[in-house]
């Protein structure tokens, strides 16, 4: 069995309380010990980490995976390659109702041929809608589709689908029937029910009570997604506050940010539904075009108006979210993080590059979050959500996905008009006990394997 040691690090592991000077010992792609190392280790490869943190490696519970053309045999990479750039091992996608493709294809194929990082699905309702032929998102469907939608649902999570995600604020026909009959599905082996919510702004109130309602309803855990960008506008002390009531009052509900004051998504999209300039307080302006003939420009009403008709999915920047609510989000032990990273024609908002890279910089560098709270909320918190308890821990068994990195020098370089440019800072980063990424520079892309959790039928 192969052996790799790592030497003289800080090691952090927020799953043991751990913050110590020490060794790890791999073998055969798992955490074998932490400590000292025994005299008869020999033929070992050496990985001195001394002046560095070495932490579970980073997973990002909430992202949006590449395309997948299954004719073809092939995975579009560009967001799992920026993952492991800034330390992810762990992607999760299927996010916000979404699917690029058949979740269980997805999986195999990677099983059969590698990627650049580990990646889990949620199965999304909206894909799950979209199969039974096009529906009006403005509209429920019948109780027939639901059926059909709740067995499709049923086989996706038998195939180690991690649980059900909703995007209800884009698809905002969906029925509380529609939404308790899937999301109870989730009851068997503990998965998670994930969620855009309902409404942003001043309804994000009433849309959290929905989602609460529905896990207390359905008996699930819930997920509010990228709470930032739904109450990072003057709601988010209450809302929070409102989080935390309905732990209180026993409702298992979380929730995910991203370190940024910007949204992403399609122009065609019912964020930019009538009303939505009043809404955010703002003007076309501040709506940065990121995909198709007019990328890197601000918006206008005529370019609004064009692209909404002609061209829905043309991929927007919008600039309405404060900081300091930002702030308030991700210092809270209520929120883990989460990049929300998607991209289209290749191109878009920096968060899906940057966002582990600038929560060290911006959150556990300043101060704001302690070093062992902040790799919680990169790692564990995310890997328990899951229930994925070989991930997210640097305990003996548990997969050797490990981050190393100086806290002083990782930096996140993408910036709005160029989203794709890498981090830098990151010294390894091992996926099952091999290297990935050494020195910023990707050794091995096809490490990452398929993240499944079968339920108990």
């Amino acid at each position: 069995m192969k052996t790799t040691v790592i030497k003289n690090g800080r090691v952090v592991d927020p799953k043991q309380n751990l913050d110590n000077i020490t060794n790890i010992i791999i073998s055969d792609g798992k955490i074998h010990h932490v400590g000292d190392i025994p005299g008869h280790i020999r033929d070992a490869q050496i990985i001195d980490a001394t002046g560095k943190i070495v932490s579970p490696g980073f997973i990002d519970i909430h992202m949006h995976e590449d395309g997948f053309d299954s004719r073809r045999g092939a995975l579009g990479n560009s967001m799992l390659l920026s993952a492991l750039h800034m330390g992810v091992t762990l992607d999760v996608g299927g996010n916000c109702g979404n699917n690029s493709c058949d979740p269980e294809e997805l999986l195999d194929y990677i099983d059969a041929n590698g990627a650049p990082v580990n990646l889990g699905l949620l199965v999304g309702h909206t894909w799950l809608r979209n199969l039974h032929g096009p529906q009006d998102k403005y509209l429920p469907v019948s109780k027939p589709t639901i059926s059909q939608m709740s067995a499709d649902a049923l086989y996706y999570l038998s195939k180690g689908c991690l649980g059900i995600s909703f995007g209800l604020k884009y698809v905002p026909g969906t029925t509380k029937e529609e939404i308790i009959a899937l999301a109870q599905l989730c009851r068997n082996g503990d998965k998670l029910v994930a969620a855009h919510v309902r409404a942003d702004v001043d309804g994000v109130f009433a849309a959290a009570e929905e989602l609460c309602d529905i896990g207390k309803s359905a008996g699930v855990r819930v997920q509010f997604s990228h709470i930032g960008s739904m109450g990072g506008y003057g709601q988010m002390a209450r809302l929070l506050s409102i989080i935390e009531q309905r732990r209180n009052e026993g409702i298992d509900v979380l929730c995910d940010c991203y370190p940024y004051t910007a949204f992403s998504t399609g122009i065609g999209e019912t964020t930019y539904d009538d009303g939505f300039l009043e809404s955010y307080h703002s003007d076309y302006d501040s709506i940065l075009i990121v995909s198709g003939k007019y990328a890197g420009q601000r918006c206008t009403k005529e370019i609004f108006d064009e692209l909404r008709k002609n061209a829905p999915d043309t991929g927007t920047v919008g600039h309405f979210m404060r900081a300091d609510e930002i702030d308030l989000a991700l210092m809270s032990p209520l929120v883990m993080l989460g990049s929300d990273g998607i991209r289209t024609e290749g191109k878009g908002h920096p968060r899906a590059s940057g966002s582990f890279a600038r929560f060290i910089s911006d959150y556990i560098r300043t101060g704001k979050v302690s070093l062992l709270d902040g790799i919680n909320k990169m790692s564990t918190m995310a890997a328990d959500r899951l229930n994925l308890t070989g991930k997210g821990n640097l305990l003996p068994g548990s997969d050797a996905d490990i981050v190393i990195f100086d806290p002083d020098k990782v930096r996140d370089c993408a910036t709005y008009e160029n989203g794709q440019i890498p981090p830098v800072g990151f010294d390894y980063v091992l996926i099952g006990g091999e290297i990935a990424l050494k020195d910023d520079k990707i050794i091995n892309s096809g490490l990452g394997k398929s993240v499944r959790r079968k339920d108990n039928r």
